[in-house]
């Protein structure tokens, strides 16, 4: 994640800690190379006390927070919007892997409750595995996103079980994938505001994947529309 904070650049990284007996390798060697004199080396122990989620890996960075941006800065940059909106995750885990997943297929932002679901704390930006430093957090309403989404002209498609199979829906152009809670799915209010609604067929007897994994699916299935692969 360091790595990442300093190759990305977003936001300013200011100092980092770096464990004393770390060897060189290539990603040590890129830390060191671009924090420069910000790195101090210090004893592992340190670390261990420093750290927020008790996994490091050697290397702690201070940070500046990320800009914070709406969605309606993101349309008026990007010429064909991808979007993933996530109504009520209540687990961090599921959030750090929608946020690696939307950088591996080219998302935009990810937008997520100003009140409600977990925004990005240490555990997500740490299971996002640098997804967080690519890919915007945006903390704005449901409600409000989609409206603002709608008159955008985007293509709205939720997800939920009883839905089309995704690749019966055209996910290219402008498209902003909705995903519903762990537990409750897509809302009825929210899911009145989508164009399409798509779920994963499964067999095995199964009725839903975790909100994390249909993600994955449903984003990489947008690509392989967008791209023909």
């Amino acid at each position: 994640m360091v790595l990442e904070a300093l190759e990305r650049g977003r936001r300013e990284v200011r100092r980092v800690w770096m464990d004393v007996g770390a060897k060189p390798d290539r990603k040590i060697d890129a830390i060191l190379r671009l924090a420069g004199d910000k790195v101090s080396r210090v004893e592992r122990a340190l670390l261990d006390r420093m750290s927020e989620t008790g996994v490091h890996n050697g290397v702690i960075a201070e940070a500046e927070p990320f800009p914070e941006l709406t969605v309606r800065e993101v349309l008026d940059r990007e010429p064909e919007p991808f979007f993933v909106l996530v109504d009520e995750v209540q687990y961090e885990h599921n959030l750090g892997a929608i946020l690696r997943s939307a950088l591996g297929a080219g998302v935009h932002a990810v937008v997520v409750p100003v009140q409600r679901g977990k925004g990005l704390s240490p555990v997500v930006h740490r299971v996002s595995m640098g997804g967080a430093e690519a890919v915007p957090l945006i903390r704005e309403g449901i409600s409000s996103a989609l409206a603002t989404l709608k008159r955008a002209g985007v293509t709205i498609v939720g997800a939920d079980m009883d839905g089309l199979p995704p690749w019966e829906v055209d996910l290219r152009g402008p498209v902003a994938i909705v995903l519903g809670g762990e537990d409750k799915g897509l809302t009825d209010p929210v899911r009145k505001r989508c164009d399409h609604v798509v779920g994963v067929p499964l067999a095995g007897g199964l009725e839903s994947l975790n909100v994390s994994v249909t993600a994955g699916v449903l984003l990489f299935e947008r690509v392989r529309q967008r791209w023909g692969r």
